[in-house]
């Protein structure tokens, strides 16, 4: 009965957890809906007179880039901005053919009139976050714009973003990620979906009522003083976005998040550039947790729940490794259930991911409503959306888990960049991109032995206790065994 007690304790608490994650995505949803009600009146700087138009610099961390560089630098280029109120820094530390290329490119720009620099280092200490901060010490301008190799913003996006900064509180602008391959398949899609959550629900949430919300490492603006007196950018995550943000509202800088400016972008079109992708961002969360809690906890300046939401926040990706742990113990579960009749009184709490499932799937209505219209047709596509969305999201579950948990422990890792492809120019040859990962990772062999724990969990529905079986769970592990299929194949065969 001791190995009983301790499986329904560790199941328990991590259906709480994930309960309270929902609760507070829950919050988040009114806090969204309440915004929509507000105006804005953030005061803005008139660009009719030239005096207020300030100086900007665009920094383009840029590494080992061959099939998106022409696109990113053609396009920027476009920017609507005064030639000399503009600053464009392309940090190159790449170390393929792409730096030569690159370097003419941006000499055909510079002889356009165009001032735009080729910084290259021989050293990436620091990866992203170094190259930043290397760029940061030269940029002549007060504002500091970036944009990742993938990301194509429109050419008013400046004069969008730029006003806002007349209020002297305000440290960073961050504009809303758009999808240009979103349909493109099951993989674009899911990826969609989860960010259209995030860059609605939670940062317009979060925003609207003065908690703690992140710049997402590209498609934002930073004022250069706010990075300084926040410490700088700083290499020791692997999300040097999200740790320099919560060290800035720490420091009372203000964040505006622009949820009508859109910035669009190319979504990973192959599994294994997803899931390095996924892999840095939810170890990057989960450093940033150890580096930051403490910090978030001690600072009289912030009320108790900004502090709440602030550590759930951080929490976001140790919400996979709750998932992982309910997923697991849920087939001992079913057995402890029908095996101890006295304990049946206990497992009312597996009711509480039943309400935590409803709570984000009210949740994302509202965010997937927002952007494909309401209607019985489009409601109808959104379950099988959030069928399939929560699926799969489970079946990243173990890759993610191992991420997180590297994060908690503190093992340091290389910064992976996530391969681009330029769907417009070099569809036919995805497969041949020459930064896509040969390698099936050993993490996706217990990705198949979970999808066949999972048929097992199923099969279990039917023989289980004596009443004819028990299908509680059935519908649960038949996500858990399509989410860990999806992910085990699509790893195996490295096609699109």
């Amino acid at each position: 009965m001791i190995l009983e007690t301790i499986v329904i304790t560790i199941y328990t608490f991590a259906l709480l957890m994930i309960f309270t994650y929902a609760l507070a995505q829950l919050n988040l949803l009114f806090n969204y809906l309440s915004s929509k009600k507000n105006n804005d009146t953030c005061e803005t700087f008139n660009f009719s007179n030239s005096n207020e138009v300030p100086l900007v610099t665009i920094q383009l961390p840029v590494f080992n880039e061959m099939y998106v560089m022409e696109r990113l630098l053609d396009n920027i280029a476009k920017i609507d901005y005064p030639k000399n109120k503009l600053e464009i820094q392309v940090l190159d530390d790449s170390t393929d053919e792409t730096v030569e290329s690159t370097r003419k490119h941006i000499e055909s720009l510079q002889s356009n009139g165009l001032d735009i620099k080729h910084i290259t280092r021989t050293d990436r200490k620091g990866f992203k976050a170094g190259a930043l901060k290397e760029g940061l010490k030269i940029a002549k301008g007060e504002f500091i714009a970036i944009f990742d190799s993938d990301f194509l913003p429109e050419e008013d996006w400046l004069k969008r973003t730029i006003p806002y900064f007349k209020n002297p509180k305000i440290g960073v602008v961050q504009t809303r990620w758009g999808h240009i391959n979103r349909n493109f398949s099951i993989l674009t899609k899911i990826q969609a979906f989860a960010l259209d959550a995030h860059f609605t629900l939670e940062q317009v949430g979060r925003n609207s009522k003065g908690h703690f919300i992140n710049f997402n490492g590209t498609a934002g603006v930073w004022r250069k003083e706010c990075i300084i007196d926040a410490g700088n950018w700083e290499g020791d995550t692997l999300t040097e976005d999200l740790d320099l943000s919560y060290r800035a509202q720490l420091k009372n800088w203000e964040f505006k998040y622009l949820e009508d400016v859109e910035t669009p972008a190319e979504l990973p079109v192959v599994i294994s550039a997803a899931r390095s992708q996924q892999f840095r961002w939810n170890k990057g969360g989960a450093e940033n947790f150890r580096k930051m809690m403490w910090r978030v906890l001690k600072n009289q300046n912030i009320s108790a729940k900004t502090k709440i939401h602030g550590l759930l926040h951080l929490l976001n990706s140790t919400m996979f490794l709750n998932i992982l742990i309910v997923a697991i113990l849920s087939i001992p579960m079913l057995y402890i259930k029908n095996e101890y009749a006295h304990l049946k009184s206990y497992f009312l709490v597996m009711s509480f991911f039943v309400i935590s499932t409803l709570i984000f799937f009210v949740c994302y209505w509202f965010m997937y409503k927002n952007i494909y219209g309401s209607g019985i047709k489009n409601f109808v596509n959104y379950i099988v959306m959030f069928f399939v969305f929560f699926s799969i999201a489970m079946g990243f579950s173990l890759h993610n888990t191992i991420a997180v948990l590297e994060g908690h422990l503190g093992k340091k890792s290389e910064f992976v960049r996530t391969p681009k492809f330029n769907m417009s120019k070099f569809k036919d040859n995805l497969k041949n991109n020459k930064y896509i990962k040969k390698t099936v990772s050993v993490h996706v062999i217990f990705e198949g032995a979970l999808m066949l724990y999972f048929a097992f969990g199923m099969y279990s529905a039917f023989i289980v206790g004596d009443q004819g079986g028990d299908f509680g769970l059935f519908p649960f592990h038949l996500m858990l065994f399509l989410g860990f299929g999806f992910v085990f194949f699509k790893s195996l065969r490295s096609k699109i």
